[in-house]
């Protein structure tokens, strides 16, 4: 049943994708090169609707037959629903961006209010339970995961190739521990619709994905390693760790912009990956990713889902290396 749903949904999200290319070109909705693009040639956006559609179809074909039905996935669709619905429609027609972030607020509040309960937070070893505190700690989480993958979402293939990889990772960890929790079928199929994309939009780029994927991917992500910790907190940190490079490349370059003072909302294209996109080409950094993922930050990660590692510690040093490389890369200056 689970071989079927992922074949079914690789094939739906590569032939919504090339209806939302038709879409795209006829209703001039392109993304236009300026001095702040990664890109040199007109490209339609929006296709990443493709993913959407086709994994919210897959997700309720699951739910339904495999896992059965529950309150917190209606919950958690309606969320992912009204994040890609408000991106879809900022990729027509530009909102303020204090709308924006009030929709992402809601959508995190959502999520929250559909899991009932948030997870403990641990801490190398020492376990804070659940407070008000956590809860408002976890929704500022959520929208900054929302921010931080539409952030990335900035050379070809990058931000579905993450998605493609990190929920393959997350599901080979949970089978390695032999757990076959819902969080793991459900990454699987995220990763499925996010191929069926991916044929489009891998270097060079065919469409791109636009804000109502980017938003949907960061808050699918965000949402599933929440319900994966309320399992066991610990795994909170495997997935920032398997998300290194997409959190510590977004943090260090707003963090950078903010110290000189640069407008946060200003469009730029001084992340790390850009500028070596800039250097080496989309092609070599999406493969680059990839790589890091596979072989640096899914091993660090597997510590920490073995119990072998605290968290913290595992993160800090998959980290550290990252670090370096978005200094190097000059990762917010411009």
């Amino acid at each position: 049943m689970l071989l079927s749903i992922l074949l079914i949904s690789v094939l739906l999200s590569w032939l919504l994708t090339a209806v939302f290319r038709q879409y795209a070109i006829r209703h001039h909705v392109m993304d236009i090169p300026n001095a702040r693009s990664s890109h040199s040639v007109p490209t339609p956006r929006g296709g990443g609707m493709a993913v959407v559609i086709s994994f919210l179809i897959a997700l309720t074909g699951f739910c339904g037959t495999v896992i059965g039905f529950s309150s917190i996935w209606l919950w958690i669709t309606l969320a992912l629903l009204l994040i890609a619905a408000v991106g879809f429609i900022d990729d027509h027609r530009s909102l303020s961006p204090r709308l924006r972030l009030s929709v992402q607020f809601l959508s995190a509040a959502l999520v929250l209010l559909g899991m009932g309960n948030v997870p403990a937070l641990s801490l190398a070893g020492w376990i804070f339970p659940p407070a008000w505190w956590i809860w408002g700690l976890l929704a500022i989480g959520l929208v900054w995961f929302i921010n931080l993958y539409n952030f990335m979402d900035g050379i070809d293939g990058l931000a579905s190739g993450e998605a493609i990889i990190v929920g393959i990772a997350i599901s080979v960890l949970h089978w390695i521990e032999g757990d076959s929790s819902a969080v793991s079928y459900i990454s699987l199929i995220l990763s499925a619709t996010c191929l069926g994309f991916f044929f489009w939009n891998r270097p060079p780029a065919k469409i791109f994905m636009g804000d109502g994927c980017s938003g949907f991917l960061g808050l699918a992500m965000g949402t599933m390693m929440l319900v994966d910790a309320m399992k066991d907190p610990e795994r909170l940190w495997a997935w920032l760790i398997l998300l290194g490079v997409f959190v510590v490349d977004a943090t260090w370059t707003l963090l950078t912009r903010w110290k000189q003072g640069n407008r946060l909302s200003e469009a730029h294209r001084s992340h790390a990956y850009q500028q070596a996109a800039l250097r080496w080409g989309h092609g070599k950094v999406t493969a680059s990713v990839a790589g890091i993922t596979l072989i640096w930050l899914m091993p660090m990660a597997w510590l920490v889902f073995s119990d072998r590692c605290y968290g913290i510690v595992a993160l800090v040093i998959a980290y550290a290396p990252l670090c370096v490389m978005a200094k190097r890369l000059n990762a917010g200056r411009m």
